[in-house]
């Protein structure tokens, strides 16, 4: 029985790639820094106007700074290199912080629900003026604090996350905009709960999707491409393979993916094992880009499925155990 485990690194590039991300983390400082002064703003100007929403906005600006600081910890945590104690390195450290980031999305979505209902019944007299000012400034910094984050959320969930709280505020601010013009025109004060509710959508609806990929790679879940199929396909095709078994597909975070099987064969002498291990191998990567595999192979006559009792193989159609 041999037993294999391969991966390939991935040096090349890596003075400019820590170039990158310092640059990045200057650019999430800044835009937290930026967050956290319009909060204060708008809070002041919203308490002032008597508007709700902007408050709300606010309150979803505060959230912003927050995941935007959380994001940053995560990324300097995530280079920590494996140690004997993470043996599969931090990078994981991002998933978790995405996690964190969409369930307090979450949280305040469902707060602004909760308030815009309570104003409904109750409809305050609000400073439509102070509000399209105050709310027009939260999108300009908005706009400019999604561009600084932009760049590293097109790779990294947890950048992503951040990314969603800033460009869900922005959706919210040009919704504040609106109330305070409909308010100054009309006096319609309905607007401003109706308003927060659509922010509270916006809010619970884009966190909510983006939470099943976070939690999928926490719960060690396969990829939706490759499949954990599309892998034992590509394994049982080769020609010295007669059944793959024990096949565990997962990503070790956003970029790698991780792979381990029982291949199933008659090959026996050294070169015979080392051909099937590089075809295997290559056989992953060109297909499926897995670069991480851990493959044990297994004599036909002295195969673990058969000392189990003859449980059937996954190349014969049936799951894998």
């Amino acid at each position: 029985m041999a037993h294999d485990h391969a991966h390939s690194s991935q040096g090349h590039g890596h003075g400019h790639a820590h170039g990158h991300l310092h640059a990045g983390d200057g650019r999430i400082g800044w835009a937290a820094a930026v967050n956290i002064g319009l909060t204060v703003v708008q809070i002041v100007a919203g308490m002032l106007s008597g508007s709700l929403m902007l408050i709300a906005d606010a309150l979803h600006n505060l959230s912003d700074a927050m995941s935007l600081i959380i994001a940053w910890a995560a990324r300097r945590i995530a280079r920590r290199p494996a140690d004997d104690r993470m043996t599969f390195g931090y990078a994981r450290a991002e998933v978790v912080a995405a996690l964190i980031n969409f369930t307090t999305l979450i949280v305040v979505g469902l707060y602004l629900a909760w308030e815009a209902i309570a104003r409904m019944f109750d409809p305050q007299p609000i400073e439509g003026w102070t509000v399209v000012i105050v709310a027009g400034v939260a999108l300009v910094i908005d706009a400019i604090t999604a561009a600084l984050v932009y760049a590293q959320a097109k790779d990294s969930l947890n950048m992503r996350a951040a990314f969603l709280h800033n460009l869900a505020d922005a959706g919210a601010s040009v919704a504040v905009i609106l109330g305070g013009i409909v308010v100054i025109v009309w006096d319609w004060r309905m607007v401003d709960p109706l308003l927060t509710l659509l922010i509270s959508a916006w809010v619970l609806r884009h966190a909510l999707l983006e939470m099943g990929e976070t939690v999928r790679i926490l719960m060690n879940a396969a990829p939706d491409s490759p499949s954990a199929e599309e892998a034992r396909d590509t394994l049982a095709e080769i020609e010295a393979v007669a059944s793959v078994h024990h096949l565990h597909l997962w990503r070790l975070d956003e970029r790698r993916l991780s792979l381990e099987a029982h291949l199933v064969s008659h090959a026996a002498t050294p070169g015979e094992l080392a051909a099937l291990r590089q075809a295997a191998r290559a056989a992953l990567d060109e297909r499926h880009g897995i670069k991480h595999a851990t493959l044990e192979i297994e004599h036909v006559d002295d195969a673990c499925e058969a000392r189990e009792g003859g449980a059937p193989s996954a190349a014969e159609g049936r799951p894998a155990v």
